[in-house]
């Protein structure tokens, strides 16, 4: 395949990246910043990796490259767990969001012949949050910040449909790797002074990157696959859990909470992020015949840290 990749050297997509060459595939990089992009892909290392500049809310001549792609896989975003939520953050967290999909898809439709798929990142923020309620695929979205900005995300990257495109919307979880959110996580338990933040009692619905990385090769390769599908690991856990497998993985005491207010200093409105969460099941990820290398958070960590 030829497949085109917005957010490619990020966590998610320079894992994607290096799966995809591995294959023989070949790869178009759109990237905001290309002196970067060719630190992180040099041309010895993958020589069948195209990297093309483009500007993600802006029509323009990057556009043509998707017209020689056969899958287009959209991860781009601004970080939503970095820095305060001003109104000029929150409006860049959306905008990257929707205005970029929305270019991406003019793209598709102006492209000649045009791609056979679109996988596109959505989040499990859409569901809004919860401490006791269950969501799948099939429920309905919440109503605060996150969910708007992920119906809207939606919104835009099902316009593809109009072009006789397939899409594939993968509504990711907390996404653990070297990297990531799990990162910035460890350097407390590694100086022995790790615990759950908040309540502990929020749900953390979780996906090792290996399999977050399987789940969209499988969106790219399999025609059958289409529509909504939680990218998440079929056995969410509470915070507290996640601190106690953490440090039972490291050999590190769980036992020093960090406390809500102290996130909320940090984050203000963002600490929603990690304060609250939601309990997602990927029902119809699992009815696809999809197959987990991780389905436990332990044997995740382990992998992971080991």
């Amino acid at each position: 395949m030829k497949v085109a990749i917005t957010g490619a050297t990020g966590f998610v997509g320079s894992r994607l990246i290096q799966r995809l060459h591995g294959k023989g595939d070949q790869i178009v990089v759109l990237t905001r910043n290309t002196a970067f992009a060719q630190k992180v892909f040099p041309s010895e290392a993958f020589p069948n990796l195209e990297i093309v500049a483009y500007t993600p809310n802006v029509s323009g001549s990057w556009q043509s490259v998707i017209a020689s792609c056969d899958g287009i896989v959209n991860l781009a975003g601004e970080p939503i767990a970095e820095g305060r939520w001003t109104p000029e953050r929150k409006q860049e967290i959306l905008n990257s969001r929707k205005l970029g999909t929305q270019k991406l898809v003019e793209a598709i439709a102006n492209a000649n012949p045009k791609p056979t798929v679109l996988v596109n990142a959505s989040a499990i923020g859409y569901y809004g949050t919860s401490e006791s309620a269950t969501f799948d695929e099939t429920s309905l979205s919440g109503n605060d910040f996150l969910a708007q900005v992920c119906q809207a995300w939606e919104t835009e990257a099902i316009k593809v449909k109009d072009a006789g495109v397939r899409l594939v919307i993968l509504r990711l979880g907390i996404v653990l790797g070297n990297g990531g959110a799990l990162g910035k996580m460890i350097p407390p338990f590694k100086l022995f002074a790790g615990g759950p933040i908040g309540s502990g009692r929020q749900w953390f619905s979780w996906i090792h990157v290996d399999d977050l990385v399987n789940l969209i090769l499988q969106a790219l390769t399999k025609s059958e696959i289409e529509g909504v599908y939680n990218g998440t690991a079929p056995n969410p856990v509470r915070m507290a859990d996640l601190s106690q497998t953490l440090g039972r993985v490291m050999n590190r005491p769980s036992w020093l909470p960090v406390p809500a207010f102290a996130i909320e200093a940090l984050l203000g409105d963002g600490a929603i992020v990690v304060l609250e969460g939601q309990q997602v099941i990927p029902k119809r990820t699992v009815e696809t015949g999809f197959e987990y290398k991780y389905p436990n958070l332990q044997s995740a960590l382990t992998q992971i840290l080991t």
